[in-house]
């Protein structure tokens, strides 16, 4: 009998347990461990942050669902991974052997990067946890109460996921204007991003022109290519740089509110381990998603090291989406399982982006197959029915989890509903 741990238990290492208890059955112990005690479904969090979610609708504690797969959880922090004892240890005392690790930890938020930036003794509001989107929320309601200011949307310099900064300047638009003070607020959207619609991806299909578009339609003004420095309360320094990389302009902003994403580490534990990892601390893995240097160690999601599509004029990292995120972590466990059973693993995951990003009362749906160019499919569409489909998403995700179901979703619903019937 062996001992399969997952460290982590978001959106990659909830589905790895159970999907680990599926094709291992009952003959091997799994143990899920996670410094919080709660799942929380992160792409709401831009809902949380404007009041049309609460933290009760997104959240639910996880070991009452693990425990009904037979899988252990324990809630603590891991101080550190002994990989070659194949043993971590953690805040609360204990120590715990595996025979084999999936590390699904997701990113550090790495605030410190930019001084002055973020929730907690920064000046710039945040919606990658819910604890940051429940304080945007409240700095939300202020502005909202002083009456009229400037808003700033965006990502950092070395951000990787800039799908949900987009998502929320538009949510923001939209809650503004059925509370019928948009005309009070001027917006600006901030981005690292060498274009408008880059997202870390060089592009998908007309996403330039299309978020452009969509900018200009709800009257929110841009700045690419947008190094932040520095933040201090009610003002952002930015520097503005060429393509060639050479500083073009400096901006000092005035906001009455900023939500700015911020660039992802590998969290300390994981980024501490020898041979593991990347020099950001991301765990370097091979096309089976198995640790090169750890042979019992596999790895999926946000964590993980992908190296940046391209060079930028500003850093940019690469977006690991739902999808890939839902591959990586099939991979990851059929291989394990074809150890178990004394067969050479040999899955591998799809690099591919299925993206549903909502707009407040529309949204837009982009596919890139594979995700880095040249791509055999790309797709964008635009609609109301994109909105529909991400609380669809959110609802069937959240009751999924509790279920305990290990059901590829994009695969199985997100595919289908697309058209597309094969990557």
């Amino acid at each position: 009998m062996a001992h399969v741990v997952v460290l982590g238990a978001g959106t990659g290492g909830m589905p790895a347990a159970y999907e680990l208890r599926e094709i291992l059955g009952k003959g091997h112990d799994i143990t899920v461990i996670n410094e919080r005690d709660y799942f929380q479904f992160i792409p709401s969090n831009p809902w949380i942050a404007v009041g049309w979610r609460t933290r009760a609708d997104i959240i639910f504690p996880i070991e009452k669902y693990l425990g009904k797969k037979k899988i252990k959880f324990i809630a603590s922090r891991c101080n550190k991974i002994d990989a070659e004892a194949s043993s971590l240890h953690l805040d609360n005392g204990d120590v715990v052997s595996y025979d084999y690790l999936i590390i699904a930890t997701g990113p550090k938020l790495f605030f410190d990067e930019v001084e002055g930036a973020g929730p907690h003794g920064g000046h710039t509001q945040s919606v990658c946890d819910v604890t940051h989107a429940e304080k945007a929320y409240e700095a939300y309601q202020k502005l909202l109460e002083k009456g009229s200011g400037h808003i700033v949307v965006g990502a950092m310099p070395a951000a990787s996921c800039f799908g949900p900064a987009y998502e929320f300047a538009f949510i923001l638009d939209a809650d503004m204007r059925k509370r019928k003070v948009r005309d009070k607020f001027k917006m600006t959207y901030v981005t690292s991003e060498p274009y408008i619609g880059h997202l870390g991806l060089g592009g998908v299909g007309d996403s330039k022109g299309m978020l452009e578009s969509e900018l200009r339609n709800h009257h929110i003004n841009w700045l690419t290519n947008a190094k932040t420095h520095k933040v201090e309360e009610g003002k952002m320094y930015v520097t503005e740089m060429t393509a060639k990389g050479e500083v073009e302009k400096e901006h000092e902003i005035a906001f009455d509110f900023a939500m700015m994403l911020p660039a992802f580490k590998g969290v300390d534990a994981v980024a501490a381990v020898e041979g593991l990892c990347n020099p950001r601390g991301f765990v370097i893995v091979d096309e089976l998603h198995r640790s090169p240097k750890y042979k019992n160690i596999y790895s999926a999601g946000v964590c993980i090291a992908i190296p940046p599509l391209e060079p930028t004029p500003v850093a940019t990292g690469m977006p690991k989406t739902g999808y890939m995120i839902e591959s990586m972590v099939t991979s990851a466990v059929h291989n394990i399982a074809d150890e178990l059973a004394g067969k050479e693993p040999h899955t591998t995951g799809t690099w591919s982006t299925i993206c549903l990003a909502d707009f407040g009362d529309t949204g837009a749906a982009f596919v890139a197959i594979p995700q880095i160019p040249p791509r055999n499919m790309v797709w964008a569409k635009k609609g109301k029915w994109v909105h529909m489909a991400k609380i669809a998403f959110e609802k069937y995700f959240i009751r999924k989890m509790k279920k305990g179901s290990s059901e590829p979703f994009y695969e199985k619903s997100i595919m289908k509903m697309l058209g597309i019937t094969r990557i």
